[in-house]
């Protein structure tokens, strides 16, 4: 008897234990598009197959905004689709919320080699001051009309060409894919109306030679502050204002301390997934493959989510009670800056280029 009940009190365990390691985190509530749901999907299904291979490769991914961006989500994506496509031979380590530095001091680590930082999302103006003239191009204000005119670039073949520079040109890393996070807007502390408001404020900008002209011509005062101290640097007085897509705008907490933006779209927040050579070199032929159709697909999955998502987050800030304020003629702004793209568009070959970028609205 007593036997009996031991096996049955045995069983019952071991029914317990199996439902136990089949429980999995229920699936985040999010973006109702295709994308989301096949994201959903592939995650389901690498959590059934066996554990990665002893031999997998790691590659860390740094991103400086927190996972709940159209960045970050973008970042999972990629993440969860090289792992699908490796059968686990390669995971990627995504280091978000500004944790390993900002996007300067990513790319810093990243040319200067020691292979701690594999792998960044970056705005595509960030590697400017690194050599990138093309990219360059992507960052200079009022040049794509609509997200439609970005995407015709970014799957164009010129795409190809931007993202290869930086390898090309000896920096020691490379472009996996195009995205955009949406237009970059001005926000501050004091209440703003117009482009008049913004003369004489001190502006928070990175490091960057187009944005520094930019707001310039637009009269304000360019600050360089680095994006992990912007919050406090706007809370003390150190800046008046600074510049972000409006996703990130939210995500980072900003309208807590500067609760007003204006909707200029001086830029559209073009990025880019970028690897180093000495971790690309280090792969399979096969495995760079894997890369690159993560990368397709990621770019894809960014290019559905970005639009909606960008909107459900204008929604959420007017209902908080953010003053956003509409910019109906973009004219006066565009009169503004337009030195700073005579000032950087000045080579033959870049003129050629951009004007191909133009042309394609």
């Amino acid at each position: 008897m007593k036997k009996k009940i031991l096996s049955v009190l045995l069983c019952a365990a071991m029914v317990v234990s199996m439902t136990a390691c089949g429980l999995k985190a229920p699936a985040e509530s999010g973006d109702s598009n295709a994308a989301g749901t096949e994201a959903q999907k592939q995650t389901e299904a690498a959590d059934n197959k066996a554990e990665a291979p002893a031999d997998a490769i790691t590659l860390v991914y740094a991103e400086v905004n927190p996972l709940d961006t159209i960045v970050g989500k973008t970042a999972v994506a990629f993440k969860e689709k090289v792992e699908e496509l490796s059968g686990g031979s390669i995971i990627i380590d995504i280091q978000h919320s500004g944790v390993l530095g900002s996007e300067n001091d990513v790319l810093d680590t990243m040319l200067g080699g020691g292979g701690t930082i594999d792998m960044s999302r970056i705005s595509a103006f960030a590697l400017t001051s690194y050599g990138g003239q093309k990219s360059m191009l992507l960052s200079l204000p009022y040049t794509f009309v609509s997200r439609e005119h970005f995407w015709n670039f970014a799957t164009s073949d010129l795409a190809e060409e931007f993202l290869l520079e930086p390898h090309e040109n000896g920096s020691g890393v490379r472009g996996l894919f195009y995205g955009e996070e949406g237009f970059r807007h001005f926000f501050t502390v004091k209440e703003i109306k117009g482009i008049e408001d913004l003369k004489g404020m001190k502006l928070r900008v990175s490091n960057d030679p187009v944005m520094n002209g930019m707001v310039e011509g637009l009269g304000a005062s360019p600050t360089v502050v680095s994006f992990g101290e912007l919050y406090s640097a706007l809370s003390t007085g150190v800046v008046d204002g600074a510049e972000q897509p409006i996703a990130n705008y939210k995500s980072n907490a900003f309208p807590e301390v500067a609760n007003n933006m204006i909707l200029d779209g001086h830029t559209l927040g073009a990025i880019q997934v970028i690897i180093t050579d000495e971790a690309w070199d280090k792969l399979t032929a096969d495995q760079q493959n894997v890369l690159v159709e993560a990368g397709k697909y990621a770019s894809e999955y960014n290019r559905q989510i970005s639009e909606s998502a960008e909107k459900e987050v204008l929604d959420q800030l007017k209902a908080d009670g953010c003053n956003i304020v509409e910019v109906t003629d973009v004219t006066p702004w565009q009169n503004a800056v337009k030195d700073v793209i005579d000032a950087n568009v000045t080579t033959d070959e870049q003129k050629a280029l951009y004007q191909k970028i133009l042309d394609m609205k």
